[in-house]
């Protein structure tokens, strides 16, 4: 798993905030709120040439690998289930938001992605009152998940779920410790910052 400040050079690289560290990309400490969006490294401060189709496609798709937290091969996958739907692009973003680690996360039933991974591998997460070991496991409209009772008593799950900061989508509805999926997550409700028509385009060449 990367160090803390390799996911802050991450979100640096992609020049948006990836939530890598969950409630701590909310501090103004955040490299992104201190130093704005630039690329890491000694050339990252510059601007001045531009870059290609295939190179602005190419960041589009590593962004949105990263922010989901998933492999290029995995990745590709995705696409290639998208890839028979109407909404190809849309379509890959419905498939990635319904993921059980991400919905884990939406729910705020842990602080990030990579913790709600974890929780999963470890047999902490509940699917309608069943185990679930698989991060990527497609979540139905209408299922219910929950913590077990060991990832409950999780300080860093305690003090996250302490917290009543924590927006929850419309398409998810929380109570207590336990969620549920009403229904499938419409365009305006995932990422705006991410262009999946780029990433359509970049896989279709």
């Amino acid at each position: 798993m990367a160090r803390i400040t390799d996911k802050c050079r991450l979100c640096r690289r992609e020049r948006v905030k990836l939530f890598l560290k969950g409630g701590r990309c909310l501090s103004p400490k955040c490299p992104i709120e201190k130093r704005g969006a630039v690329p890491p490294g000694f050339y990252g401060i510059r601007s001045g040439i531009k870059p290609s189709d295939y190179a602005i496609q190419l960041r589009e798709k590593q962004k949105a690998k990263r922010y989901y937290g998933i492999l290029e091969k995995q990745f590709k996958n995705y696409y290639q289930k998208a890839s028979g739907l109407v909404n190809r692009g849309e379509g890959l973003l419905k498939l990635l938001e319904m993921r059980l680690d991400n919905v884990i996360h939406r729910l705020g039933l842990a602080p990030s992605r990579a913790m709600a991974r974890q929780l999963v591998n470890h047999g902490h997460i509940l699917v309608n009152g069943k185990k679930v070991k698989i991060p990527s496991y497609q979540v139905k409209v209408g299922d219910q998940i929950s913590l077990d009772k060991k990832a409950e008593e999780l300080v860093v799950i305690e003090e996250w779920l302490a917290r009543k900061e924590v927006k929850i989508p419309r398409w998810l509805e929380k109570k207590g410790k336990k969620g549920k999926v009403l229904r499938m997550p419409k365009r305006e409700e995932m990422p705006q910052d991410i262009n999946e028509n780029l990433i359509i385009e970049f896989y279709s060449r």
